[in-house]
């Protein structure tokens, strides 16, 4: 992979490349909730809808609701019927019903001050209700150490340090705390998966399809090819492809489960 297949924007083919693996921390998060009946389900920040589809299909009397920042993959999502579809920013959303169960799989670890985010979403949901959220926690692993140690080069210019979020996700005890006042129950686990992946440069496309963004958009164009190319080169130092041609990819996630009190 030499770029980007679209600077600016998120690309939902480059997402859904990796379905399988991003699909089973969403489906241990969904396995999770106490919940046996939900009438009232907000995914927040669904992307291309295919996790949206099946918590429509594990809950099938739900009225369902994707939210996500980006028209792209709304686009994508809409060709998915019988759920409807909210373009917001997750920061700002507000449930226009009390929610039986707000998720979030994959997407809050974007936003900032988690100390206000967090009990502000499980206020979002009725008392009972439960807030549900996945987040990669892999910042201090090789993915993402690495990009952020080059993107600091002097010979890129200022541009892509702008792109870096260091250490989005919290330590577990801080959601404990920050969630504990509201919660009648709390439940909290990281689990680091291992993702087998094939193919040349799998970590790299892998990648692209989450972290690397923000820093290319902040990076001039023309350094794209040669920002890929290193990266590339470090990452397939880091996580060497075996002999059986596929490449071994740890990474942590931080898992949520909070149901708001009475």
């Amino acid at each position: 992979m030499t770029g980007p297949a679209k600077t600016g924007d998120w690309d939902p083919a480059l997402y859904l490349k990796f379905t399988d693996h991003r699909l089973r921390p969403a489906l241990d998060l969904m396995a999770r909730v106490p919940l046996p009946e939900v009438t009232t389900l907000y995914d927040l920040g669904c992307g291309p809808g295919n996790v949206t589809r099946l918590l429509a299909e594990r809950w099938p009397r739900a009225a369902v609701t994707g939210v996500d920042a980006s028209p792209e993959m709304l686009a994508k999502a809409r060709a998915i019927a019988g759920i409807s579809w909210q373009h917001a920013d997750l920061a700002r959303w507000r449930a226009e019903t009390p929610a039986d169960l707000v998720y979030s799989n994959a997407a809050l670890h974007w936003l900032d001050d988690h100390a206000q985010l967090f009990p502000h979403l499980l206020g979002q949901a009725r008392p009972g209700g439960v807030l549900a959220v996945q987040m990669p926690r892999q910042h201090l692993n090789p993915t993402h150490r690495i990009l952020f140690a080059l993107a600091r080069e002097s010979r890129w210019g200022d541009g892509p340090v702008a792109g870096i979020r260091e250490n989005p996700v919290a330590d577990p005890g801080q959601y404990y705390a920050w969630l504990e006042p509201l919660a009648a129950s709390l439940d909290l686990w990281e689990v680091e998966y291992l993702h087998i992946l094939e193919g040349e440069n799998a970590v790299l496309q892998w990648v692209m399809g989450s972290v690397a963004r923000p820093v290319l958009d902040k990076l001039a164009p023309h350094h794209h090819a040669a920002f890929l190319a290193e990266y590339g080169k470090r990452l397939n130092e880091a996580y060497p492809r075996r002999s059986d041609g596929k490449t071994l990819l740890p990474f942590r996630r931080l898992f949520v489960v909070a149901q708001r009190r009475g």
